[in-house]
């Protein structure tokens, strides 16, 4: 006899699978004749009601925005964005950045006193030359970063530019790894951004968005980085 779990998940997988096939409307849905369409769109209301009704599972949740286009911090500080809004504490530590003053930065401190905000780095490794001194400030951002995860009060904590920091060795996946599942009955979120995450913590992680990159200004007509889109 299959357990209580085992039939939410067929379940699930059944309603998933009618929501694909009522599709998402618009023109895309087959009907000429509106009555129709609005009877699809009744159905597929129905069922994404049951959808949500299947899931009930709350936790703290591994976010990981990676790969080589734009926007994986942009997409972090939205969240953080939504989580003061929401009246929740957000910190915000910064492996490798920190030779400049960013936009975002100054307007969420603006915004809300429940920012923690802390640029921990120097810079690219061919600006600051010191791989001894990367790795000491790397390891300096993990200290921080760790008492912020293990304090309830902080709602979110966006380990910025983390998945470089590994990529270039001065961090091991493993020890963030066994560092977060330490944390007993954990709450907040945790998000990784920056290019080249490995492969041990997409694996762990609940949700993972990898940005592509398409075109890019720098590259293609050698544009600098400007106010208001990089910084």
């Amino acid at each position: 006899m299959p357990s209580e779990e085992q039939t939410s998940s067929r379940k699930t997988t059944s309603l998933d699978l009618q929501a694909k096939k009522l599709g998402i409307g618009g023109k895309l849905s087959p009907e000429n004749d509106e009555s129709l369409y609005k009877k699809r769109m009744q159905q597929r209301k129905e069922v994404q009601s049951k959808r949500l009704k299947e899931r009930k599972t709350k936790k703290g949740l591994l976010v990981v925005f990676t790969g080589n286009g734009k926007g994986k911090t942009t997409a972090s500080l939205g969240m953080a964005l939504r989580t003061i809004g929401h009246g929740h504490k957000v910190a915000i530590i910064q492996f490798i950045k920190g030779g400049w003053t960013t936009g975002e930065e100054k307007a969420l401190k603006m915004l809300s006193p429940d920012i923690s905000w802390h640029a921990l780095g120097e810079g690219f490794t061919w600006e600051t030359q010191d791989r001894i001194r990367d790795e000491e400030l790397v390891k300096g951002a993990w200290q921080v970063a760790k008492t912020f995860i293990k304090d309830e009060s902080y709602k979110l904590i966006i380990l910025d530019e983390i998945n470089i920091a590994t990529k270039l060795g001065y961090l091991s996946p493993k020890e963030i790894i066994t560092f977060i599942q330490s944390v007993n009955k954990r709450k907040n979120h945790i998000v990784l951004t920056g290019r080249g995450a490995s492969e041990s913590i997409i694996n762990q992680a609940d949700l993972v968005t990898e940005m592509k990159l398409i075109k890019h200004p720098f590259k293609e007509q050698g544009i600098k980085a400007q106010k208001c889109i990089e910084f």
